[in-house]
């Protein structure tokens, strides 16, 4: 029997690198970038085509892309807010693009300064655009669990969401527990209304953070449910900084260690991503959260 497969989708380049404070160089991003398809990554978010004003730390994703060096076999999808983002995005030739809504509506004014439905309508007209051009589309959305303000989020209403942007042509949606929130049983409610919504769980990716300590039972569980497309980001780093309390994303060594005691295949390599996230955490001048790349660099 063919041993199972989990693909795992690195957003540290771009969700991971969004909130930190200290400026990260093109050529280190460039670096990350090459380090994480070295560990066996075949999916890198690379960074977003946001307004520099808003995420200052993205300012360069038209030189980054640019300089990157594209690997064989290596998806390098990046983030488009709105019709102009994606402009940009194909003009510096990507083949792939994501883009972001909130299921709240309080997130969606914060992060996005627009009521929930305007943005779901900006995001699903970028869709259509994104498909007529022939790039492979992901539809993130967040705060499935619970907002900060508007508290427990309905999961019938996050799966609504979900089959609006599937039938809109987005390949996949990826659910994103943006304060870390989330427990086992919540996770079990979402799976269960996208089944209800027949909403094939192949279509779906889930986005832990992990500001409970409960990201590694959540994605656990998301897999036992059949989902097979999990977002990580090496060391642990990221999160939004429109989110009160929101954690950082659990990270991809962790993960990567779970996964392979299960075995299950992810194709990549823990110590090479351990290494990666020694190496990150003296770029950013601080320890990173992930547990995996203390305990083997120790």
């Amino acid at each position: 029997m063919a041993q199972q497969r989990v693909q795992i989708v690195e957003v540290s380049p771009r969700d991971g690198l969004q909130a930190e404070e200290r400026n990260v160089p093109t050529a280190t991003k460039l670096e990350l970038l090459d380090r994480l398809a070295d560990a066996g990554h075949t999916v890198i978010e690379a960074t977003s085509f946001v307004s520099p004003t808003a995420v200052p730390q993205l300012a360069d994703a038209d030189d980054l892309m640019a300089r990157l060096k594209r690997r064989p076999g290596v998806r390098y999808p990046v983030l488009v807010p709105n019709e102009k983002g994606l402009e940009r995005a194909v003009a510096a030739g990507v083949d792939e693009v994501a883009v972001f809504v909130s299921a709240s509506e309080s997130y969606s004014r914060k992060n996005l300064r627009r009521s929930r439905d305007d943005a779901i309508a900006t995001a699903l007209a970028v869709v259509v655009s994104a498909k007529a051009r022939r790039l492979r589309v992901r539809a993130y959305v967040s705060m499935v669990i619970a907002d900060p303000d508007d508290g427990p989020t309905d999961p019938a209403e996050v799966a609504n969401i979900g089959a609006r942007f599937l039938a809109g042509g987005a390949d996949e949606v990826s659910l994103g527990d943006t304060i870390g929130a989330g427990t086992a049983r919540h996770v079990r409610a979402l799976l269960a209304a996208h089944r209800d919504a027949k909403i094939p769980v192949e279509r779906l990716a889930v986005h832990f953070h992990d500001t409970y300590g409960q990201g590694l039972a959540n994605v656990l569980t998301a897999i036992d449910l059949g989902v097979r497309v999990v977002d990580t980001s090496i060391g642990g780093i990221g999160g939004s900084p429109f989110a009160k309390r929101a954690g950082g994303n659990l990270a991809t060594e962790d993960v990567v260690w779970m996964l392979d005691g299960m075995g299950l295949a992810t194709g990549l390599d823990v110590r090479k991503l351990a290494a990666t996230t020694t190496w990150m955490a003296e770029q950013l001048g601080r320890e990173l959260p992930g547990r995996a790349a203390r305990a083997l660099s120790s």
